[in-house]
């Protein structure tokens, strides 16, 4: 399994709520995917500030084929319409996982 996880820093609080809607459309393309485990955004309550993101996909392949998909572009646009401070998203092959 891959995992993607990671942040992205708006400069505004409001700036994802500008972007809402984009952010919806794309968690729900990304879900239906072949591949998708799990796709989640979420705003971090201590800091409204700081979307965590959160992916799991089946494969690399998975992954690479995500990037290509066409409603990756609106998205990239929406996220190029507001002041991002920062981003990091890293992405983790995991050999095992345990119920904690």
């Amino acid at each position: 399994m891959i995992i993607v996880e990671g942040y992205v820093r708006f400069a505004d609080a409001g700036d994802f709520s500008r972007i809402r809607d984009a952010a919806f459309a794309q968690m729900h393309a990304s879900r239906a995917e072949p591949g998708c485990l799990d796709y989640t955004y979420a705003i971090d309550v201590a800091d409204p500030c700081l979307m965590r993101v959160l992916e799991r996909w089946e494969s690399w392949q998975a992954l690479e084929d995500h990037f290509a998909r066409p409603h990756m572009i609106p998205w990239r646009a929406a996220l190029a319409s507001v002041a991002i401070e920062a981003r990091s998203l890293r992405a983790h092959e995991t050999a095992e996982t345990r119920q904690v």
